[in-house]
């Protein structure tokens, strides 16, 4: 459709009229590096260009206003405001007296007011500054309360430079900034808004005004989306021995239990301590530390061993010790803290080719190890879960791992997505619900974080099929099934027994840490520390200001009306599309109701039975990746060539995340992946320059733009409107419940091109590949083993035909069409067939078939013909 860009915009235009009632804060801003850097490091913004902002001598500038805690220095400018270069306005911070002073030139204005320290760390501030020409008088309105004073005059017609922080802009120049935080800088001219930048950048020195497109400067910025939406690394340490990671929740620390060395994290200020003790412990295969809060000491121990070893950090002792060469069958149980009997509860584990579901219990004040009867709802024996406790440990929520029925290894464990309750009052399991994943197949680091008041939980999630994989942070509800994904990934080398993930949360300075541990083979473990500021940051909806309500009323008509347009011309169109459909198919069936001959070779018989392809729109807006990749534009034309190597690929592994797991590909994967040998920002160059090209490319289709609104680069495709082979085959493999005629049809019409993606070769994409295949092969077999094809022998050489094109030695397949040549008398080609799957087997595996002609026909299925 030639108009699309411009129905996008006035239905995102009507959506948002209608809807903004709808959208939330969020924690964005820029936060400003103040006293605790050098001053050239210091933070600056800088809202007016070279002329700076032309207003009336009637304006207004609003922001909130936040502060850093725990810094040392506090005095600085907030904002200067510089009328015609010539004079400054300045809100400054002064320290001594906790307070907001009001500057007009050289002298105080009159103006002062605080703000509790409590709001001030703790929440936004809104801060007004007007200026009013008309009655000489300068406003200051703070959390609602109004400074006036007379006497302030701003020359008419000036222009103004805004200047937050520290600044370079003489002879105003200034380093001194408080640790602020600043959002949502608006600017009104005569009550109307002029500029609003909301400072929602995750990245970058340019902030974007929404009214105008108008462009800050920022200097050192310290984006705060990026502090809640990109986890920020510690530094690594290697250790010695088997190590085990604890938390500290009180004082924000993470201890690492060394074989002759304690370690400590402290999360507030990024540094690792260490202390070194007195006796050397012998950490064993799978040992596991804790923190006891109620004593306040370091327990390691080996579940379902002795009693465990204690650290008293007072003297550096450990007391006790285990004897060397002991493995636990217990790895990556779950724990739990319970003040309610002060005890540390044990859930699952796995080790000796066995999956747990055990409960045990160690009690503080026995000093002992006990099995726990349950009751309740069956909990699969699993490793590789996540819990998460309610603030007094009487309550478990155990998410996920990896496991089965049996717990016998051998028996085709898979991935879990139970969520499982247990309470320590009654020692019971409640199955609440299961999550319902549309993506790659996950398991969970060690912990969950609860939120009770919420009802909602963190959670770190991973694929465990591979060994360069990442974590990942969801947030879920602890009510359904539904979780998104949130904030960047994590790198994680997992390596089964050998690695071990965590996460922890610290309510004081409001960061999620997440641990990963990577035993060597020259035992040594390699520590990692990450940290997210919390909330993780989700991309807020954006709105648009409310000037009164007969404008509102106005604004809501419109949009009904446009609305009401759009719909009747897209249901036109369906009806449209609806019917050359219906005629197409009314033709095919029609020309294609002729009975099989006896006389057809089994090529003729090959192509009687093909289908040909079904419901596959024209080639407008349309994605091909079966057989060649190809791309139609929106007038039909294919612009596949126009792809470069570099650009095709990172085309193909954004868009097959996209479709496949609804949620794109990082910046980093991107610089990993493909400017791995670059800097940082040199990597970041590259990348904008191959997103420039890849969009530029994109802009030549409707339905379907490259976005990175979730802080992942994605495609948005309107599958209404949009074609994409992919899409279809997934729709199909994914309910075979459903499966019929129909899609078996539109299945086959897909994989008649060839093979997926035949002429890319993407280490990245091997394990689509391979998935594929089996996906396609798995639902044939699933729609021939259905009853009512049993007496169908032209049915079954049809589908046998479509999975041994996929897999030429599919020895299922090449038995049913032998079977089924022979139910309808055609022997000779039963016997071809046969011979032609010998040759090939020999080929593939350089070793003879064996079995007989005679022993696949005595294994017939019970065909009529």
């Amino acid at each position: 459709m030639r108009n699309i860009y411009l129905i996008r915009s006035i239905l995102i235009f009507a959506c948002i009229i209608l809807f903004h009632h709808c959208s939330w804060g969020q924690n964005y801003g820029l936060g400003f590096l103040s006293h605790e850097v050098q001053q050239d490091q210091r933070t600056s913004l800088n809202l007016g260009s070279e002329k700076g902002l032309c207003l009336s001598d009637n304006f207004t500038v609003s922001f909130d206003l936040s502060f850093e805690a725990h810094q040392g220095v506090y005095f600085g400018y907030v904002v200067r405001i510089i009328e015609d270069n010539k004079r400054n306005y300045d809100l400054v911070y002064n320290t001594s007296k906790d307070q907001f002073n009001v500057i007009a030139g050289d002298s105080l204005c009159g103006i002062n007011f605080s703000v509790s320290r409590e709001s001030l760390y703790n929440r936004w501030n809104n801060i007004t500054i007007s200026f009013n020409g008309d009655a000489g008088e300068l406003t200051i309105i703070s959390n609602g309360k109004r400074y006036t004073q007379k006497k302030i005059h701003p020359a008419k017609g000036s222009c103004y430079k805004l200047l937050f922080g520290a600044n370079q802009f003489e002879p105003f120049a200034t380093t001194d900034t408080p640790p602020m935080k600043v959002r949502n800088v608006k600017i009104f001219k005569k009550g109307r808004l002029e500029y609003h930048w909301p400072l929602d950048e995750v990245e970058g020195t340019v902030a974007v005004d929404l009214v105008k497109n108008a462009k800050a400067m920022v200097h050192n910025p310290s984006w705060q989306t990026a502090l809640h939406s990109k986890w920020q690394k510690g530094k690594s340490i290697t250790v010695n021995g088997i190590a085990s990671v604890a938390f500290d929740e009180k004082n924000e620390a993470v201890y690492v239990v060394a074989e002759d060395t304690v370690y400590s994290y402290a999360v507030k200020n990024a540094t690792w301590l260490m202390k070194n003790t007195n006796d050397k412990i012998n950490l064993n295969q799978g040992n596991r530390s804790f923190f006891n809060p109620a004593d306040q000491r370091l327990y390691n121990y080996i579940l379902g061993k002795e009693t465990p070893a204690i650290h008293g950090f007072e003297n550096g002792n450990w007391q006790g010790n285990f004897p060397l060469g002991e493995v636990t069958g217990y790895w990556h149980a779950n724990k739990m803290f319970s003040s309610v009997d002060s005890s540390l509860y044990l859930f699952g584990g796995y080790g000796y080719l066995v999956y747990r579901n055990s409960v045990q219990r160690y009690n503080f004040n026995s000093h002992k190890w006990s099995n726990l009867k349950y009751k309740g709802d069956f909990f699969t024996p699993r490793y590789l879960a996540g819990l998460g406790a309610t603030e007094k440990g009487d309550t478990a929520y155990i998410l996920g791992g990896y496991g089965n029925s049996s717990g016998q290894q051998i028996l085709n464990p898979r991935n879990l997505y139970d969520m499982m309750r247990f309470t320590v009052k009654d020692k019971t399991f409640t199955r609440l619900f299961e999550l319902k994943i549309n993506r790659e197949d996950f398991a969970l680091a060690n912990s969950l974080i609860l939120d009770s008041k919420k009802k909602i939980y963190y959670g770190l999630i991973y694929p465990r099929h591979k060994y360069n994989s990442s974590l990942q942070l969801i947030r879920g509800s602890l009510q359904d099934p539904s979780f998104q994904l949130l904030g960047s990934v994590i790198p994680y080398a997992f390596h089964d027994v050998h690695s071990f993930a965590d996460l922890f949360y610290c309510k004081n300075s409001n960061k999620f840490v997440a641990v990963t541990l990577l035993r060597t083979d020259n035992n040594k473990s390699v520590v990692n520390v990450y940290t997210l500021l919390g909330p993780p940051y989700i991309a807020p909806v954006k709105t648009i200001p409310e000037h009164n309500n007969k404008v509102r009323y106005a604004l809501y008509t419109v949009a009904c009306i446009v609305l009401f347009c759009l719909f009747f011309i897209f249901f036109k169109g369906y009806r449209r599309r609806k019917l050359k459909i219906e005629t197409a198919e009314s033709e095919y069936n029609h020309a294609n109701h002729e009975p099989v001959s006896e006389q057809f070779n089994e090529m003729e018989l090959a192509e009687h039975l093909e289908v040909q392809t079904a419901k596959v729109p024209a080639f407008k807006n349309t994605i091909l990746l079966f057989g060649d990749l190809q791309v139609f534009d929106a007038t039909g034309n294919s612009i596949t060539k126009q792809f470069t190597p570099l650009i095709r690929e990172l085309f193909l592994l954004i868009l097959l995340h996209s479709v496949k797991l609804g949620r794109g590909v990082s910046s980093d994967k991107l610089n990993e992946m493909f400017w791995f040998d670059k800097s940082e920002k040199s990597a970041r160059n590259n990348r904008s320059v191959a997103i420039v090209k890849l969009k530029s490319l994109l802009e030549k289709l409707d339905f379907c733009t490259l976005s990175k609104d979730s802080g992942y680069w994605m495609m948005e495709i309107d599958y209404q409107h949009f074609y994409i082979d992919y899409h279809s085959y997934l729709n199909i493999i994914n309910n075979r419940k459903k499966l019929d005629d129909d899609a078996i049809k539109h299945l086959s019409s897909i994989v008649q091109r060839g093979s997926f993606l035949s002429t890319s070769e993407y280490e990245w994409l091997d394990n689509f590949k391979s998935e594929i295949s089996g996906n396609i092969i798995d639902t044939y077999l699933h729609y021939l083993h259905k009853p009512e094809h049993h007496n169908d022998p032209e049915s079954l050489i049809r589908i046998a035909n479509y999975i041994l094109n996929i897999d030429p030695v599919n020895e299922e397949a090449m038995t049913l069409k032998c079977q089924s040549f022979v139910a309808l008398g055609k022997h000779s080609l039963a016997k071809g067939t046969f011979e032609n799957f010998e040759k090939a087997y020999k080929h593939m595996y350089d070793k003879s078939f064996g079995k007989n002609f005679s022993a696949i026909l005595e294994n017939a299925y019970n065909l009529k013909g």
